[in-house]
């Protein structure tokens, strides 16, 4: 068990460039806020539901981040800074960083799949500062959410989302932010949702200018046109 939290400890300090020494990353808020809510989730679970609730406010007084006793959290999880909420039934899988102010908001409880009306995080997710995860939604395995996103539908593994509503930016962000998109969010205007939008209507010209040739081609091939 010990081993297990220095492994996490590590992992912290793997994802922040800022952190030292292990002993430095056990004061961060996230770190405590996790911790806390292993507690929380634990009485939970045994249905002691109002001291879960103590436990919660307690986190959420300490580091201003509110986790619900009743979400599900994997291996290594990161919190970087605070003012994060996150829904009673989020479920958010390994190695899954987020950065501050980011909901995990939920929807209607009357809607959803068996009350599920909160994100499910898959593993190697990062949630960039500000963003919102709306709704019983799966953020597949290693995909990003940049800053201020706002996410209402289901993310495909691997991807980077930008803008309101977020879409899928046009380019593989690895190619240059090898490792690491600070607050998951890449940088350059490659990535701009305005650009994004000008590529495909690039495409969209250069496609029809083959067609255009291809008729042109056609039709000067065409007997009536050799015969007059």
């Amino acid at each position: 068990m010990a081993l297990a939290f220095l492994d996490y400890l590590d992992s912290v300090k793997a994802r922040d460039p800022a952190a030292r020494s292990r002993w430095e990353v056990l004061l961060y808020p996230g770190v405590l806020a996790l911790g806390l809510h292993r507690i929380a989730h634990w009485l939970f679970v045994g249905r002691l539901y109002l001291l879960a609730r103590f436990i919660n406010h307690l986190a959420r007084f300490l580091t201003a981040i509110d986790i619900h006793p009743g979400a599900r959290i994997g291996k290594n999880f990161f919190i970087d800074h605070g003012f994060t909420v996150i829904g009673e039934t989020a479920e958010i899988e390994d190695d899954v960083t987020i950065y501050q102010n980011v909901t995990l908001g939920g929807t209607n409880p009357s809607t959803g799949i068996g009350g599920k009306r909160h994100p499910t995080l898959r593993s190697g997710v990062v949630i960039g500062s500000g963003a919102q995860v709306l709704g019983p939604i799966d953020v597949g395995a290693g995909a990003k959410i940049g800053a201020n996103a706002v996410v209402t539908k289901d993310v495909a593994p691997g991807s980077t989302m930008v803008g309101i509503p977020a879409k899928p930016v046009p380019v593989d962000a690895v190619h240059y932010s090898p490792g690491f998109v600070p607050y998951g969010t890449p940088c350059g205007e490659d990535v701009d949702p305005a650009r994004a939008r000008q590529c495909e209507l690039e495409a969209e010209i250069e496609a029809l200018r083959k067609d255009v040739a291809m008729l042109k081609a056609l039709r000067e091939d065409a007997p009536e046109a050799k015969a007059s």
